[in-house]
């Protein structure tokens, strides 16, 4: 199960990250998860809501670039070498992670749920599949 991830190209300076959450609070659209990168000049907010096509539109029109892309959530143990697990499986497929981040609100019995970016999402959901490793559907994680 792939998910829409919306990513927001802001200047690094104070101030930045306010606009775009009260524009998407404004319209009634919930983070339910992000990650924030930055370099010296620019940073990028990467996040997931419920409707991604409401909220691309809203901060489109007040200007801001947005770029829509798909992640994979992934259920790994939440545990020592819970995660690794599922990174040997996508390593031993010959696939590379752009990168990932918490998915916190999905956490739960004793499993925690990481949004990755990989290079070729197809082809990471079968390495997963294959290695008994479980990604959550939509439902289940905005379910939190």
């Amino acid at each position: 199960m792939k998910l829409q991830q919306l990513s927001l190209f802001l200047e690094n300076r104070s101030g930045q990250l306010r606009e775009p959450c009260e524009l998407l609070a404004a319209a009634g659209i919930d983070l339910m998860t992000m990650s924030l990168a930055d370099t010296t000049q620019f940073g990028i907010l990467r996040f997931i809501v419920r409707d991604p096509a409401a909220a691309k539109k809203v901060l489109e029109e007040a200007g801001m670039v947005v770029v829509m892309t798909e992640v994979v959530p992934v259920e790994v143990d939440n545990r020592p070498g819970g995660l690794a697990r599922a990174l040997a499986a996508i390593e031993d497929a010959g696939l590379g992670v752009e990168y990932m981040y918490d998915f916190g609100a999905a956490s739960r019995g004793g499993k925690a749920a990481i949004i990755f970016r990989f290079e070729d999402p197809d082809a990471a959901l079968a390495a997963l599949s294959k290695a008994g490793i479980r990604v959550p559907t939509v439902e289940e994680l905005l379910a939190s």
